[in-house]
């Protein structure tokens, strides 16, 4: 059975893999334009939110966009409706279609940008290639009935506890004796009110990244039999996942740049890419950047990486990576459209297994600005 879900809980199953907090320092991500507090029925993924996009938009009766690039970049002096900035926004809010915007954000996200990116490529135990933050971790030990641990167990690794490398449902279970005393208001679900209770209870543990809390904590309560569930969150000192830009990792076989520059067109669907180095240079281990990537070649030199793929390369900047041995694929800043099918699908499955009545489209619309001849 589905349910009607509102804004605010589509961007917050969103945000959970993709948070605002892991945005660089004055990118303008988040809400910018409309209302989350409204009834949501269809979604649509773009990588920019220009009039056409609004268009497409409004023809199919979209109440969100979700964008890769933000609409409103610099803080807005004035909005003139007669100018195309102006024109535009209003067009989206006649319309009722709120705008919420996912920048370095979902660049840095797992599962985001970069990992679809790497992921096209087909890249081997693709790595972080410029560390930007950690994941922090948290503890929830919970104490429940023995009967209902079970139940406890299931639902905490639904919620994303205990998700340890490529392992799930983690836990630990320790048993012991839990004692209360139910006031005369109580309706314990053991016991009865103004009657000292001893019930054999299991203290189960699990650990989580920090963005999760929210999700995690409502899980557990909803599960736990008690009225007043007895439990303990508090933050690891242990390191977490290691989350930044771009990636890096290497290819199913080893290739000549030449050859490695027509499988990256394939691999994105575009119409030329620009090459800096030697043609016959074989090319195994690569680094990948969405978007404009220059001031991170050096990160991609030290990676240890045969060639570079990112967007809108400098002519200077490709000057310094050919002195330094460093092979440069541009395919253009517009690959990172691959997000658009990838995070509509994810949206979908993620909104879909909580039962949300939502539907998810990418923007079919191709908005690079720049024709290859």
């Amino acid at each position: 059975m589905t349910k009607s879900v509102n804004g605010h809980q589509i961007i917050q199953v969103f945000e959970e893999f993709s948070p605002k907090k892991l945005a660089m320092e004055g990118d303008p991500v988040g809400l910018h334009i409309g209302t989350l507090r409204k009834p949501i029925k269809k979604v649509m993924i773009a990588l920019d939110v220009l009039d056409a996009v609004a268009d497409e938009a409004i023809s199919k009766g979209i109440d969100l966009i979700i964008a890769h690039h933000p609409l409103i970049y610099r803080p807005l002096k004035r909005l003139i409706t007669d100018e195309p900035g102006g024109r535009l926004i209003e067009k989206l809010i006649k319309n009722d279609i709120a705008v919420y915007t996912a920048h370095t954000n979902l660049d840095v996200a797992e599962g985001g940008v970069n990992d679809l990116l790497a992921e096209a490529l087909g890249l081997i135990n693709p790595a972080v290639l410029v560390p930007t933050s950690e994941q922090r971790l948290k503890k929830l030990a919970v104490f429940v009935p023995e009967e209902n641990a079970g139940e406890m167990y299931e639902a905490l690794g639904k919620a994303g506890a205990g998700s340890i490398g490529d392992y799930s449902h983690c836990t630990f279970t320790s048993a012991g004796t839990g004692r209360f005393l139910p006031g005369e208001e109580a309706n314990p679900h053991i016991g009865k009110p103004g009657e000292l209770e001893i019930v054999d209870e299991v203290k189960i543990e699990t650990v989580f990244p920090e963005h999760l809390e929210t999700r995690v904590v409502s899980a557990m309560l909803k599960t736990h039999p008690y009225e007043e569930p007895a439990f303990d969150l508090y933050p690891l000192a242990v390191k977490g996942q290691e989350l930044g830009l771009g990636r890096v990792g290497e290819l199913p076989r080893e290739m000549s740049l030449e050859e490695f520059a027509a499988y990256v067109k394939e691999a994105f669907q575009v119409d030329g890419v620009r090459v800096v180095g030697n043609l016959d240079d074989r090319i195994k281990k690569v680094a990948v950047l969405g978007g404009d990537g220059n001031k991170y070649f050096a990160k991609a030199k030290m990676s240890g990486a045969d060639v570079y793929v990112t967007g809108d390369f400098y002519y200077h900047t490709a000057h310094d990576a050919l002195n330094m041995g460093l092979n440069v694929v541009d395919p253009g800043h517009h690959i990172e459209q691959i997000m658009k099918q990838g995070i509509a699908r994810k949206m979908q499955e993620l909104c879909s297994g909580r039962g949300y009545d939502v539907e998810f489209t990418a923007s079919s619309l191709r908005t690079d600005p720049f024709i290859f001849m």
